[in-house]
């Protein structure tokens, strides 16, 4: 496997920022880490290798972003407009600076072809993941979410001012009504999967409530129900991400979409 590490300062975040590439070519793969991990987590719980059949094959290229999570959801120190402020510092350092050098990589990759990126990520992972693609979806092909929070009232509380309401699916969705930008959700392939078992008990909430949403706003999704023995832990993970990622790559290989 064709692997890279790498690092730069970043102006968003006024901090040096790492992460690893794996694969020689291949749709563009953005992850992201669980709460409060690193770049390299992926790596080293097994997600990497539970995909080594898709990146050694050239279908993905996965790129494993670095996390700020400590600085910001879980910062227990800092007061909640300091710790949005870093958030959203976080989301432009992915949009402004990490996102352009991973295409940029990738289109090299591919020949000169240029491929809209897939997000991913389990549980904290899969919060992020949905909520850049929800919020910026002109940006990225759609998301695999496993045992994913879609809500930021438990980490901010119910008042949700400001920027803390822009990063809370579960209420900004409701409320989208501009056409362009729901055509632009309704074009994204969207997987979105929660066991029913050990420690996935807000999650399957959440998940069900953001199912009901993208309903409600005809914006098509497979969101998928795993059984009562599937926890919120690394071995199921590994499992669903080697059948999601499986079905997602084969529709490209159906549509060749961009």
């Amino acid at each position: 496997m064709d692997i890279s590490y790498h690092k730069s300062f970043s102006s968003q975040l006024g901090r040096d920022m790492e992460y690893k590439r794996y694969g020689h070519a291949g749709r563009p793969v953005v992850v992201f880490p669980t709460s409060q991990g690193r770049f390299y987590q992926f790596e080293d719980s097994g997600g990497v290798g539970a995909l080594a059949e898709f990146i050694d094959t050239g279908r993905i290229q996965l790129f494993t972003v670095d996390g700020v999570d400590s600085e910001s959801f879980f910062d227990k120190h800092a007061d909640a407009a300091h710790r949005i402020a870093r958030h959203e510092a976080y989301f432009r350092y992915v949009r402004e600076e990490a996102l352009p050098e991973f295409l940029s990589t990738a289109e090299q990759a591919n020949g000169g072809r240029k491929l809209k990126p897939l997000f991913s990520g389990c549980s904290m992972g899969g919060y992020h993941s949905s909520n850049f693609v929800f919020r910026f979806p002109e940006l990225a092909s759609g998301v695999i979410a496993l045992s994913g929070v879609y809500s930021a009232r438990d980490f901010f509380g119910k008042a949700l001012e400001g920027d803390i309401f822009y990063n809370s699916p579960l209420d900004y969705l409701p409320g989208i009504v501009d056409p362009k930008l729901l055509a632009r959700l309704k074009a994204l392939r969207l997987i979105f999967c929660c066991g029913q078992g050990a420690w996935e008990e807000r999650m399957l909430v959440e998940t069900r409530r953001l199912e009901q949403i993208l309903r409600d706003k005809s914006i098509p999704a497979w969101v998928d129900y795993w059984g009562g023995d599937v926890s919120h832990d690394w071995p199921w993970w590994h499992k669903q991400l080697v059948y999601f990622f499986g079905r997602w790559l084969d529709e490209d290989l159906m549509h060749r979409l961009d």
